[in-house]
């Protein structure tokens, strides 16, 4: 389990790669979902993610990224998702 200033520095260095400012990020309970990300900027993430191992909160971490700049699932966003984690 990792600590949530750990997760949001992992957020921070995932930004950089993928190249996005997320304009705010939250750790909460949700009770559907993993994460999400608003129109204004901002990503929710589920606390769940902290006991989760590196490699899945990755690829959760950089799918809420990407939403950033491309909102819906296309071909092309998960192809991104695919590209960056490689990256990462």
């Amino acid at each position: 389990m990792i600590s949530k200033e750990e997760f949001r520095r992992e957020v921070e260095r995932l930004a950089l790669i993928v190249g996005v400012e997320p304009k705010e990020v939250q750790i909460r309970r949700m009770k559907r979902k993993w994460a999400s990300c608003s129109s204004k900027g901002r990503l929710s993430f589920s606390e769940e993610l902290l006991s989760k191992d590196e490699e899945f909160r990755r690829e959760v971490i950089i799918h809420e990224l990407l939403h950033l700049r491309y909102p819906t699932h296309t071909k092309l966003f998960k192809v991104l998702v695919k590209i960056y984690l490689e990256k990462s």
